[in-house]
């Protein structure tokens, strides 16, 4: 499964090169100059002064074909020219790297819960992320190391590429759907994370509510596990499930590929998470039909 997902994100190439990332770059760059209300003369400007090895910022960032070349020069941009702070916010806007393409995110919360067992390389984690060795470990973990009840390897593929249970909330999105007669978008998100307001979801489960003998609060703090394996030992999960079965009249789906377009500053064709997770799941069969000892599941 690691395999697969390492031919597919980057051909097994440690750091690899992204086409027209110069472009890109400048884009990211002019909106957070819109953002914090630079004129862009002023960044451009900013940013010919010399950086480290005598080239300027914008020679550098002009040259640059890598995530890794490019997230290093933001790390000095940020930590060396006064204007960095303001015009990024101490952010770094390269927020995935490695062969993998892991997010930064991830790995830094992953460290949270258990502790990175090699040394750093340059750079700190962020470093660590573009290495072959802190791609895989983080990659690897971020495909594997969570509890998942799914019988097949595309969920957890489609999970990689839209978040950790979204196939598992996407299929409890298409229960919910079926027991209330409300159409939802199967992209597994459960709540307006950060809004007390109501979405499509939470709305919909509230009308079963009272069919499932639930109060709205009841929905809303159910809904809220849906980060977690812990969603699954709620009461909204079991009875809407329950009664998506009745109306079916066969099992509901546990897991659904997430109904999602990706958008990305990389991306420049029409990709959704579901395209990404069956040419990631035909790697990973032709993988396994290359020993006879092992069947894909």
């Amino acid at each position: 499964a690691v395999i697969a997902v390492n031919e597919q994100d980057s051909g097994f190439q440690v750091d690899p090169a992204v086409p027209g990332l110069a472009a890109i770059a400048w884009k990211e760059i002019d909106a957070h100059a819109a953002s914090a209300h630079l004129p862009k003369a002023v960044v451009r400007t900013a940013l010919r002064a010399p950086s480290r090895g005598g080239r300027s910022y914008a020679e550098r960032i002009d040259a640059a074909k890598t995530e890794r070349e490019l997230s290093e020069i933001f790390e000095d941009l940020i930590g060396v020219l006064p204007l960095g702070k303001t015009l990024l916010s101490e952010r770094n806007p390269v927020r995935t790297g490695g062969p993998m393409q892991v997010g930064i995110a991830f790995a830094q919360n992953h460290v949270k819960q258990r502790p990175y067992p090699y040394p750093m390389a340059e750079g700190g984690l962020r470093g660590e992320v573009f290495t072959r060795r802190g791609g895989l470990y983080f990659g690897t973990a971020h495909l594997l190391d969570y509890p998942a009840r799914y019988e097949q390897m595309l969920f957890r593929f489609a999970d990689f590429n839209a978040g950790h249970y979204a196939s598992r909330n996407a299929a409890f999105q298409n229960a919910v759907s079926l027991a209330s007669g409300i159409p939802l978008d199967l992209d597994g998100d459960l709540l307006r994370f950060g809004s007390d307001e109501a979405g499509a979801t939470e709305t919909a489960a509230r009308v079963l509510a009272e069919r499932l003998k639930l109060d709205p609060s009841d929905v809303r703090e159910d809904l809220e596990q849906g980060r977690g394996s812990e969603l699954e030992d709620t009461r909204l999960y079991r009875k809407v499930f329950a009664l998506a079965d009745r109306v079916q009249g066969q099992p509901a789906p546990r897991a659904v590929v997430p109904n999602i377009r990706l958008s990305s500053p990389k991306i420049t064709r029409k990709l959704t998470t579901a395209w990404f997770a069956n040419r990631v799941d035909e790697r990973y069969r032709r993988c396994l039909l290359r020993d006879p000892g092992h069947s894909a599941r």
